[in-house]
Parts: structure tokens; C-alpha cells; sequence
């Protein structure tokens, strides 16, 4: 049997959808459909009960697939330990990251990588944490770095750096200078916000809750897909928004952007790395666990001072 078919097998199984597998895998449809065909063939049977709304497994089908777990987990077994049997870590390394992540700590994370692994194919992706969670589940990615906890059975969370959301605003946005802003206040501000989804609005919406702040009580009148165009719409005196510090040391640098404590208010938080629970971690996975820990007090050494306590 063919592992790439075995692979999209245990997809279309999972998800029930041949038109979500074919996404899932940066496939055309047709191909999903001559993989289980392929299977089909070689196995003398049929695998799935098809109709124009919904797929199901054949008992053959639920068979194969406690077996094909099995064969593609005995694989990257096999691949790990051939791998290792060089002192040399190489091959392609897949790195899915949120936004504030890769537009704040991956450059950093590259140069390390490329400095003690050379012989690594390094491909990036930066995406919204929602999105690298569900290819992390359907196994069409190993590992990735998030910003937001998710509290999944199946996923192994790794806390590897600690970072703060705070309020800012352009420098002269408030008419009478602050040290930081209260609760109140901060309901009645414009907010500029990152869009649902994002490990950023997650993590706000989420300690905003635990406050007793419902979205219904923020005057939101804007919502964007990167934190750049966040940080350029307050930058031009829009509003306000909330935003990792790790985020906007270059702008605090500058004297582009302020930063507030909000009073009674913390959003404390990590940045994690996310795998499945059933995923063979390979060399490569390896190497970037081991970079971006190493890679945390690199940033807690070069991080600013906090912010007073209000």
C-alpha cells in the first residue's frame, strides 16, 4: 500500500469530507479521489459509502483505519531513527507560527537555526492560531508556535516565553498624561482589534471574561487581519488597541506608540509550542524545540523594563 495514500486515507476518514481533506493537503479533489480509489483497487473493497451530503466509513474502512495509524506512525519511527543515525541534523522543517510570533521572534529563531542546523530546508508559514491548531490535528503538520492555550486532549501544549498584552496609543492620543488607563475607561476608548481567531484577541477575550468584561461592553470600530495594520491604524490616531509588548518594542523605541497598564486588569500570558499527541516528533521538530528554548532568555535578557504597577 502507498504511504501517501495511506496518509489521505486516514484524513478523509477523520474529517468525512473529501472536499476538506483535499484543503487540508494543498491537493486538487480528484487526486483525494484516485488515492482511495488506488486503495480501493488494492484492497478489493470499497472504503466509503458516498452521497452528495455526507461520507461514511465501510466496516473494511474502520479496519483499515486502526491499522493505518499504526503503519504511518511505524514509518516516522523508521525515518527518526535512520535520521539519527547522522550527527547531522537535515531535511525539511516546517515552521507554522501565529503572527505576533513570526513577525517578532521567528527572524530570530531562523538566524539561530540556520547558524546550528545549515542542512536544514527551513519553509514558514505565518498564520492565525485557529488555523495551525486544525492542521496540527489533521496531521498535515507537526508542530507550530501559537500565542493562545488550547485546552484539547489530543494537543501538547509547551509554554516557551512569557509576554504581556497592554493598551496603546499614539503619543499624544490622551489629552492629560497617564500611567496607565482603568477598566472603565478602556470600555468607553475606540478599539482597533486583531481578528477573532487570533492568538492575540484570544488570550484579551479571554482574561477581559475573567474580569468581568463582556466584547458587547468594548466600543470596537475596527478589526484587522495583522498586527502591523493594528499598529498603523493607532499610529494614525484612529484609537486604541491592545497588543503584545513583545510586539511594539520598536515602535516604544521610537517614540511611535505609548504603552499603558490597565488598573485591576493583567494579561499576562505565553507563547506555546503545540503538537499532536500522537506525532512522532522527528530531528527536525527536535531542533526547533530546542532553538526556541534556548531562545527564551535570549529575549528576557533584551526585554524592556516593565511597566509600573498601577
Amino acid at each position: 500500500m502507498n504511504y501517501e495514500h495511506i496518509k489521505t486515507f486516514l484524513i478523509v476518514a477523520e474529517k468525512k469530507s473529501f472536499t476538506k481533506t483535499a484543503q487540508l493537503l494543498h491537493l486538487s479533489q480528484p487526486t483525494v479521489t484516485a488515492h482511495i480509489k488506488a486503495l480501493e483497487r488494492h484492497l478489493n473493497t470499497t472504503l466509503f459509502e458516498r452521497n452528495t451530503k455526507s461520507v461514511a466509513l465501510t466496516p473494511a474502512a474502520k479496519i483499515l483505519y486502526r491499522y493505518a495509524k499504526e503503519i504511518i506512525k511505524l514509518c516516522e519511527l523508521a525515518e527518526n531513527e535512520i535520521l539519527n543515525m547522522s550527527q547531522t541534523i537535515q531535511g525539511r522543517l516546517t515552521i507554522a507560527c501565529s503572527l505576533t510570533i513570526g513577525e517578532n521572534i521567528l527572524p530570530l529563531v531562523l538566524k539561530e537555526l540556520k547558524q546550528n542546523f545549515p542542512y536544514l530546508q527551513l519553509n514558514v508559514d505565518i498564520t492565525n492560531t485557529t488555523q495551525i491548531i486544525q492542521r496540527i490535528k489533521a496531521h498535515t503538520l507537526d508542530i507550530g508556535l501559537i500565542e493562545a492555550p488550547v485546552d484539547d486532549p489530543s494537543l501538547i501544549l509547551e509554554p516557551f516565553m512569557e509576554d504581556k498584552l497592554v493598551l496603546i496609543s499614539s503619543p499624544n492620543y490622551f489629552e492629560i498624561a497617564k500611567c496607565y488607563v482603568t477598566k472603565d475607561e478602556m470600555t468607553q476608548l475606540p478599539l482597533i482589534l486583531r481578528e477573532q481567531g487570533s492568538g492575540t484577541r484570544t488570550v484579551m477575550e479571554k482574561h477581559l471574561a475573567q474580569a468581568g468584561v463582556e466584547l458587547e461592553d468594548l466600543n470596537i470600530i475596527l478589526e484587522l487581519g495583522s498586527t502591523e495594520s493594528v499598529k498603523s491604524a493607532v499610529e494614525s490616531n484612529l484609537g486604541v488597541s491592545i497588543l503584545s509588548r513583545t510586539a511594539i518594542k520598536k515602535e516604544l523605541k521610537l517614540n511611535l506608540l505609548k504603552a499603558y497598564p490597565i488598573k485591576d486588569l493583567s494579561f499576562s500570558r505565553h507563547f506555546y509550542i503545540v503538537y499532536h499527541r500522537d506525532t512522532v516528533l522527528k530531528p527536525t521538530d527536535q531542533a526547533l524545540i530546542q532553538t526556541v528554548k534556548a531562545l527564551n532568555k535570549i529575549e528576557e535578557d533584551a526585554s524592556p523594563s516593565k511597566s509600573p504597577t498601577p
